[in-house]
């Protein structure tokens, strides 16, 4: 049985994965479109900048949130002087690292999706007197909608998992930003915290797991129900 305090670290790291996914998922789908299908000038660029939370360390992306969304930020500050929105040391911030962490994720499975959508079935709809809108709700959006599910589930659980970013931006605050990682790390900082460090990370196993398995097995169902199986 997990003990009060873990309890807070799993509820924190499902509602921080939770509203990270929610919010970064329009965004992605924005993203997946402009680098599948749209051509303008800095396109490489723009590409690079989508993926570069993965292959930076993720104690670089904290630290670039830190310098543009802290309180004395680039944009932190104003965030807080006019909206009174302030992100460090806060569960928003927690979420808006997990969110940055997870980003690119999303972007790939529904750019993939997007890139493996017949254009001849678009096409034709065009022809027949349909509107883009028509087109894009009752054509493009099934088809790539394996795709936007699969890569909500996986930012999920990137989100569940992130800890670099989330500690050098908004630190180890319990009840607070401590998510089941950081709970983990404070564990191992503790004489007698190896029992809680066993338990959370079999919870964070199996969360993980159960994240995967839900995106394969949706991915499957929906490429059924639309004949791509």
């Amino acid at each position: 049985m997990l003990t009060p305090e873990e309890w807070v670290a799993v509820y924190l790291s499902l509602k921080v994965a939770f509203w990270a996914t929610f919010w970064s998922l329009p965004f992605a789908v924005l993203a997946a479109w402009l680098l599948a299908r749209s051509s303008f000038p800095g396109k490489g660029l723009f590409d690079g900048v989508v993926y570069l939370p993965l292959v930076l360390p993720k104690v670089v992306v904290g630290y670039i949130l830190l310098l543009t969304l802290g309180a004395r930020g680039s944009i932190g500050q104003y965030l807080d002087a006019w909206f009174g929105i302030k992100l460090i040391f806060t569960t928003a911030g927690a979420t808006v690292a997990a969110a940055v962490i997870s980003f690119p994720l999303s972007v790939n499975a529904i750019r993939l999706a997007l890139e493996a959508v017949d254009r001849g079935l678009e096409t034709a709809a065009r022809t027949l007197g349909a509107s883009r809108l028509d087109v894009f709700f009752s054509i493009t959006l099934p088809l790539m909608l394996p795709g936007i599910l699969s890569g909500a589930l996986l930012s999920l659980a990137a989100s569940l998992g992130e800890f670099g970013a989330t500690i050098t931006f908004v630190s180890n605050i319990e009840g607070r930003t401590r998510t089941i990682p950081l709970a983990i790390y404070s564990a191992t900082q503790l004489p007698d915290g190896d029992a809680m460090a066993i338990r959370l990370t079999v919870v964070s196993v199996v969360l993980a797991l159960g994240s995967l398995l839900l995106a394969s097995l949706v991915d499957r169902r929906i490429r059924v129900m639309i004949g791509r199986a």
